[in-house]
């Protein structure tokens, strides 16, 4: 691991632009349930009554419920140590983006400044007539929340199955993979799809691929370095090993 490591920083320290790809597992550490749990359901809700535009068409107020529930959860919660590390390469080297498939929010509040969130925001709301969307923070919103600017119906604003990516965010984070030296792919299984093409995308570009991860995963087969175990221990290493050369030049 510590050659690893070493291998990590030396690459990081020569890089011009960087693109961290993260998934549930980053938030996972702070305390944000992961997506799903192992007998199919998604914190104890059938994936399709809650996560699907049928879903909320059949019951709005069940689907509310549940989001205003994963909203709290999220005010209670914070950055963890790989969130911060993160947000420190800014730092450290020329550009930093991250794209992000969690919706909770934890990279733009541990500091990092271009963030990507490909599957929306908890803390975000979409008007079904105007279209208009808001960020609302945490605040209590209840079951049946009203736009605020025409009165129309809100729902969360976050990609639910069967929805297509937000085309500008999408566009935006294929650009900066484009243009990346380096693609680090930390907490994410590397199953869900279109999200998981940018690995394959920044390997195309000519990219170093690093992963961080608990175990191999389906990103495995594209890193150039795996750095195995909890980002929150994992990424401040790479940090500080980082920044001990940085001083050093």
């Amino acid at each position: 691991m510590d050659l690893e490591l070493d291998r990590a920083a030396k690459t990081l320290s020569v890089a011009k632009h960087v693109v961290v790809f993260s998934g549930a597992g980053v938030s996972a550490e702070s305390g944000v349930p992961t997506f799903r749990a192992s007998d199919g359901l998604w914190e104890g809700h059938r994936i399709e009554d809650v996560a699907t535009p049928e879903g909320f068409a059949n019951d709005p107020d069940l689907v509310w419920a549940f989001y205003n529930g994963r909203r709290e959860n999220v005010g209670r919660v914070t950055p963890n140590p790989g969130h911060a590390a993160i947000a420190q390469l800014e730092s450290l080297i020329d550009r930093v983006t991250v794209a992000t498939q969690n919706v909770d929010g934890l990279h733009l509040v541990a500091g990092s400044t271009t963030v990507y969130e490909l599957h929306g925001s908890l803390r975000e709301t979409r008007c079904l007539a105007c279209r208009e969307i808001k960020n609302r923070g945490l605040e209590e919103l209840g079951t049946q929340p009203i736009c605020p600017s025409c009165g129309g119906r809100l729902r969360p604003n976050i990609v639910w199955f069967r929805e297509q990516l937000p085309h500008q965010t999408w566009a935006y984070a294929e650009a900066a993979v484009t243009s990346c030296d380096v693609f680090i792919v930390v907490g994410t299984s590397a199953v869900v799809y279109p999200a998981a093409g940018l690995i394959s995308l920044a390997k195309s570009v000519g990219a170093v691929v690093i992963e961080v991860n608990l175990t191999p995963t389906n990103a495995s087969g594209y890193a150039d370095i795996c750095l195995y175990g909890p980002s929150g221990m994992v990424l401040p290493k790479v940090v500080e090993r980082l920044r001990r050369l940085s001083t050093s030049e």
